[in-house]
């Protein structure tokens, strides 16, 4: 079991396999952006290699993540060699959707049990504007065949960006009353590459929370306040499925936190918005056993820190979002 100093069981890690993605988000990374040459990657045994290693130290719980986790090769095969391995319990996927219309069956017959998939706006221009390139009638096709593939709940994650699509949020939570799906609200975080705009456009929970509110009427919180995850859930008054607000921001959930990530360029993360980071791929390719490579992993985990420092003004740098992996 790997604890950290606090005395928190750190089991759940997002791997992330490719800083590659197919959209070009205005919130995630500039629109030329440079990517990391393949040989630089994890490769596919090198995945399931320290995917064994961390289910021998008690991490359970998968998230694979990207830049775009379904753009990577053979990521089919990936999640079944994950799902296989001994210890691990959940697999699940965060992505774009624009390719679940063909790749949701075949990853949920390799073993991945539920998505997350991002979709800021129903709006086609809207859509456009926000991801550059996007169509979003190609992610709300992924949505209905990750359901129809049994990927449930099918979780939506929204980014609400002040200019952009601030007047969609009472469409997404909408989806709620008629879906069970779970529609979450991110308040936007700042890294390198667009920290201005990070920092200067970003909507709170409280404000989004304000105007569902104003249309629909007061929500009912679930499961008495407890957080899912990282989203604390609310529902519309006869609704089918769940609004979640994730306060990454105004008020962290990092006493709770139990996760680690884990880059595709090889490199352990033990939180998402502090720049330290240990690599297990250079030591892994040098030759390194694994006792080596575990006791790497252990001492990391035991120095995870408490939590970000964003309201100490430490704003992590050294990484854009896809190249960490959310």
């Amino acid at each position: 079991m790997a604890k950290d100093r606090f005395g928190r069981n750190i089991h759940y890690l997002r791997i992330s396999l490719t800083d590659h993605c197919n959209l070009r988000c205005v919130y995630c990374m500039p629109e030329d952006m440079t990517f990391r040459p393949n040989a630089e990657l994890m490769q596919d045994e090198e995945i399931l290699t320290l995917t064994r290693l961390f289910a021998t130290l008690g991490f359970d719980k998968i998230r694979l993540t990207g830049g775009e986790p379904t753009i990577r090769k053979n990521v089919v095969d990936i999640v079944r060699g994950i799902s296989a391995t001994e210890g691990i319990r959940s697999v699940s996927m965060t992505t774009n959707g624009l390719l679940l219309s063909r790749l949701a069956q075949p990853l949920s017959d390799a073993g991945l049990e539920r998505v997350n998939i991002s979709i800021d706006t129903l709006d086609p221009e809207k859509f456009k504007r926000l991801t550059r390139w996007g169509k979003v009638n190609e992610v709300l096709e992924g949505i209905e065949a990750a359901e129809e593939a049994g990927l449930t709940p099918v979780k939506l994650n929204a980014v609400v960006v002040t200019g952009y699509n601030e007047s969609d949020v009472v469409p997404l939570a909408g989806l709620t009353a008629k879906h069970a799906w779970q529609v979450r609200f991110i308040e936007m975080m700042p890294f390198a590459g667009a920290t201005e705009f990070q920092l200067t456009q970003m909507v709170t929970a409280a404000q989004i929370r304000e105007q569902i509110e104003a249309t629909y009427g007061p929500l009912e919180i679930v499961n008495g306040g407890k957080l899912d995850g990282e989203a604390r859930l609310f529902r519309l008054q006869n609704g089918l499925g769940d609004i979640g607000f994730i306060s990454s921001v105004t008020s962290p959930f990092c006493s709770s936190c139990t996760r680690a990530r884990l880059t595709s360029d090889g490199v352990l993360r033990l939180c998402l918005l502090r720049e330290n980071e240990i690599d297990l791929l250079t030591p892994l390719r040098a030759g390194a056993n694994l006792e080596e490579l575990r006791a790497l992993i252990l001492d990391a985990v035991w120095d995870k820190p408490w939590g970000h420092g964003l309201q100490e003004g430490a704003i992590p740098l050294n990484r854009v979002m896809s190249e960490i992996g959310g």
